[in-house]
């Protein structure tokens, strides 16, 4: 998902997504330190958009407020 994407959600949204790509690095961690990792490729990916949300909402709360 891309930022453009992101920025058109609410805050309540965007929180779910964050909640949900958390749980998502947590299975990955686990699947690393069990060596059933198919996809390492993975853990980068859910942490840029981890960042990219975090990002997203730090700026729609300095902007004053959301939608």
């Amino acid at each position: 998902m891309n930022a453009k994407e992101l920025r058109s959600k609410s805050p309540a949204d965007l929180n779910n997504e964050l909640v949900s790509l958390y749980r998502e690095q947590f299975n990955l961690r686990m699947q690393k330190g069990t060596g059933q990792l198919a996809k390492p490729s993975r853990i980068k990916a859910v942490r840029r958009a981890i960042a990219r949300i975090k990002t997203i909402m730090t700026e729609t709360s300095k902007a004053g407020g959301g939608k």
